[in-house]
């Protein structure tokens, strides 16, 4: 299994750093149903109370609840979608990121602070404030060097590992989908 490499990651950037600041596009819909499975889907449903239907979310232990049970502003993942594809070498790969959803626009904190809020598909999400970092299986599948650079202080600050919301609005979301930044009282 090929790892991109610290130059090779760097070289990218330019790229991930041209992505959409207001307006952009679903471009992968990932539930996971079960510990280390996933489900690309062609649509995936978004609800307010267990995130993505289909997903294990809100089975999944958290370190960051009292209760360790799953944690309310973490209940889905985004990553941008020009790093998924580009760490992931292989386009069948992108899934393994961990992501429920992989979008092409800009991530970074300056463009989405907590409290922003996203609509896609017909569905409205808000951007927490829970840092999403990665972990020992990010390492694994796209590499050492992948890992360093997404939590680098650019990579950080760009959000390259993705960042956490919460479901505000319920709805469904496909592949393709525009997705746009809203203002926090969007109501739909």
């Amino acid at each position: 299994m090929q790892h991109r490499t610290t130059a090779e990651l760097e070289a990218a950037l330019g790229d991930i750093r041209a992505a959409p600041k207001g307006v952009g596009v679903v471009d992968l819909v990932v539930a996971r149903p079960a510990e280390g499975e996933r489900e690309v889907l062609a649509e995936g449903a978004l609800d307010i109370s267990i995130g993505l239907v289909g997903d294990n979310w809100g089975t999944r232990s958290s370190s960051r609840t009292p209760d360790g049970g799953a944690h309310p502003e973490m209940q889905l993942n985004v990553i941008g979608s020009r790093l998924s594809r580009f760490v992931a070498v292989d386009p069948e790969r992108r899934m393994l990121a961990g992501d429920q959803l992989h979008v092409d626009l800009d991530l970074s904190e300056e463009n989405l602070p907590p409290g922003t809020r996203l609509a896609l598909g017909t569905a409205v999400i808000e951007v927490t404030a829970q840092p999403h970092t990665g972990c020992a299986k990010f390492v694994e599948r796209f590499g050492g060097d992948a890992m360093r650079f997404v939590n680098s202080p650019v990579g950080r600050q760009l959000r390259l590992r993705g960042l956490n919301a919460k479901v505000v609005v319920a709805g469904t979301v496909r592949p393709g989908d525009e997705v746009r930044k809203v203002s926090a009282d969007h109501a739909e």
